[in-house]
């Protein structure tokens, strides 16, 4: 694999464009691919083969995945300008003035949902299906914070469909690449269970959690969750009539990493973009 260029800009990067938005330097670029990289080595060690998830979901199929009663904050939808704005626009009117249309889209959040709705109605068999992707996501946030916290990031996904046992086993194997990478890389991650907020404290979901906990994510010292492994239950083989032969509906799980965020800790472990870069070529 050839070395990229990772000529160091004016002033050590470039401004943001706008609040939870950010062009990465060269080094950073570098981190981020060379990062990527090796997150594939879990779909590799799956045998998880790579897709390209699709850029936009829909309201209806979102709506029937409970994904605005979950989060009816996060969405950012896709709207187009309405026919009226037209003459406007070429006019040269400002076009935050101007009127738009919704498409019925939203922007994905998560790269798991535009693969699960692309499965809907299919039969994956009792050994089940495996499948990798990544993605630009997109969060509606209440504030941003650099690479912890962008309203676009990449997330990649190694996603599971089949046998209640086969998830179980998909995120103890996912828990642990996870943990062996980190070690590698000379990170230090704590693992715990996730705080949902979107769920109602006082809610059967929420006693659920409780009791048996779907959601385990793995932080920085600084409390950035970098990792995540989320159990389903065969939630999305219901709503999505995926089976998996004669087990029913498919179970299904999912590890993902926001990779923005691995750059992130790589530099708050080794102190610079440049020392954490060279300790990831150290790893290769």
């Amino acid at each position: 694999m050839s070395t990229p260029s990772t000529t160091v800009l004016p002033d050590g990067g470039l401004k943001s464009p706008g609040a939870g938005l950010i062009t990465l330097d060269p080094v950073r670029t570098a981190l981020l691919h060379g990062l990527d990289e090796l997150l594939t080595g879990l779909a590799a060690r799956l045998s998880a083969p790579e897709v390209v998830g699709p850029p936009l979901l829909s309201v209806e199929g979102l709506a029937r995945l409970d994904f605005f009663r979950n989060f009816p904050h996060l969405g950012v939808s896709a709207g187009r300008f309405a026919p009226d704005a037209l003459d406007g626009l070429s006019a040269g009117e400002s076009p935050g003035e101007l009127p738009l249309r919704p498409t019925g889209y939203l922007l994905p959040s998560a790269t798991c949902y535009g693969l699960l709705l692309s499965l809907e109605g299919r039969d994956v068999g009792a050994s089940g299906l495996r499948l990798s992707a990544a993605g630009r996501c997109f969060r509606n946030e209440t504030h941003y914070d650099g690479l912890r916290r962008l309203w676009g990031f990449h997330m990649r996904e190694v996603l599971y469909l089949g046998t209640k046992q086969g998830s179980l086993e998909h995120l103890e194997q996912g828990a642990e690449f996870v943990q062996e990478l980190a070690g590698r890389l000379g990170l230090e991650l704590n693992r715990a269970v996730a705080d949902d907020p979107f769920y109602d404290k006082g809610g059967s979901r929420a006693r659920l959690m409780a009791l048996d906990p779907v959601k385990h994510e793995f932080s920085a010292p600084d409390g950035t969750a970098i990792a995540s492994v989320n159990r389903h239950r065969n939630f999305f083989g219901e709503r999505l009539d995926i089976r998996a032969g004669s087990e029913g509906p498919a179970y299904s799980a999912c590890v993902a990493f926001g990779v923005e965020r691995w750059v992130h800790a790589m530099i708050l472990a080794h102190g610079t973009p440049e020392q954490a870069l060279d300790r990831l070529r150290d790893t290769r």
